[in-house]
C-alpha cells in the first residue's frame, strides 16, 4: 500500500509559514499540525507569534482551518520531541481518517525531522540528580559543557534553549554517546513534500523587527509579567527568546528599549540557525513567494 501524503511547510521564524500553511489547507482540503516548540505552551501567545484560534466545538480553528498541537501543555510541564512526535502522529492519522490532507507547519527542525524521517528520539529516563545539577548552571556554562561533551550537538541544536542543551547533556553524559547519534531512523511513515520558504536575509530581518515591535504593542510585557507572577521567573519555558529579555527588563536589569533590541538581535541569530539546519535537507523544495507552492503541491498530490 502506498504511504499517505503529507505536506510540510518549513522556514525560519517570521518567514510566512503560517499563512502559507493556511493557504494550502484551504485549497487542498487540509488541516495544519503545528511544529513549533514554543506554541505548544498555553498562555505563551504574543511572544511565540501564536496564531489566534477561534474555538469551534473545542477545536482550534484559524481562518476556518483546523490546527493541532497548539496550547497542549502548561509552561511548567515537561514536553519532549518524543511527546510531540506521538501527538503529531495521532493528529496526522486523525486528519487522514477524516479524508483531509495533513500539513505540518513549523520551524522546529527536530520536531519536523522526527516525523519526516521517522526518527525515534533517545528514550533515556531523566536523571533527577543530574538534571538538578545542570539546571543550576547558567546558559553560558551549559553551552561550554555541551561543546565539551557533544560538539556536534552544540553546532546543530538551539544552544539558546537550555531545555534542549540539558536534554542533550543528559543523554551524552549518561550514555557516553553523542545525543544526535542515538536517534534511530525508522521506515518512512508518509510520502512527503517539504516546501521551504526562502526569504532574503535583509527581508527576513525586517519582518522579524516589525513583528517584535507589534508584539510589544500587543502587550508582550504584560504577558510576561503574568506568566512570571504565576510560574516564577526561573521557568525553563520562559528562557525562550522574547521572554527572557522582558524578564530582565521587569527585574530592572535592562531598559525596555534595550530588551527590544536584544529580542530582535537574538531572533535574527535564531533564524540563521534555523536556515543552517534546513539547508542540510536536500529534499526541501525552496520557494520565494507563496504562489510557487501551488504547482509543487499539484504535482505532488497528482502522483
Amino acid at each position: 500500500m502506498k504511504p499517505q501524503k503529507l505536506i510540510v511547510v518549513i522556514g525560519p521564524t517570521a518567514s510566512g509559514k503560517t499563512a502559507l500553511g493556511i493557504r494550502l489547507a484551504k485549497k487542498y482540503g487540509g488541516e495544519v499540525v503545528s511544529a513549533d516548540s514554543r506554541q505548544v505552551y498555553r498562555g505563551m501567545d504574543i511572544g511565540t507569534a501564536k496564531p489566534v484560534c477561534g474555538v469551534q466545538r473545542g477545536r482550534c480553528s484559524v481562518e476556518g482551518v483546523r490546527h493541532h498541537l497548539i496550547d497542549v501543555v502548561d509552561p511548567d510541564e515537561q514536553f519532549s520531541v518524543a511527546d510531540w512526535k506521538q501527538m503529531a502522529l495521532e493528529a496526522t492519522r486523525g486528519i487522514i481518517r477524516r479524508g483531509h490532507l495533513p500539513i505540518v507547519v513549523g520551524g522546529t527542525g527536530l520536531y519536523i525531522q522526527s516525523v519526516v524521517d521517522n526518527i525515534e528520539p533517545p528514550r533515556i529516563a531523566a536523571n533527577p540528580t543530574l538534571r538538578a545539577t545542570l539546571e543550576s548552571k547558567s546558559l553560558p556554562e551549559l553551552q561550554r559543557m555541551l561543546k565539551r561533551y557533544d560538539p556536534d550537538a552544540a553546532k546543530r541544536i538551539d544552544i539558546k534553549n537550555p531545555r534542549r542543551i540539558i536534554r542533550a547533556l543528559e543523554v551524552a553524559i549518561m550514555t557516553g554517546q553523542p545525543f544526535l547519534s542515538q536517534r534511530k531512523k525508522g521506515k518512512p511513515l508518509f510520502d512527503v513534500l517539504e516546501i521551504g520558504i526562502n526569504v532574503s536575509r535583509s527581508g527576513l530581518y525586517r519582518r522579524i523587527d516589525e513583528r517584535v515591535d507589534e508584539q510589544i504593542r500587543a502587550g508582550l510585557v504584560e504577558e510576561v509579567r503574568g506568566l512570571v507572577a504565576r510560574y516564577g521567573p526561573d521557568l525553563s519555558a520562559l528562557t525562550a527568546i522574547g521572554y527572557r529579555q522582558i524578564i530582565l527588563h521587569l527585574n530592572e536589569k535592562m531598559t525596555l528599549d534595550r530588551a527590544v533590541e536584544r529580542i530582535k538581535f537574538d531572533t535574527h541569530a535564531y533564524a540563521r540557525r534555523q536556515m543552517t539546519w534546513f539547508r542540510r535537507d536536500k529534499r526541501i523544495r525552496w520557494i520565494h513567494n507563496p504562489e510557487e507552492a501551488e504547482p509543487l503541491a499539484v504535482e505532488f498530490l497528482s502522483k
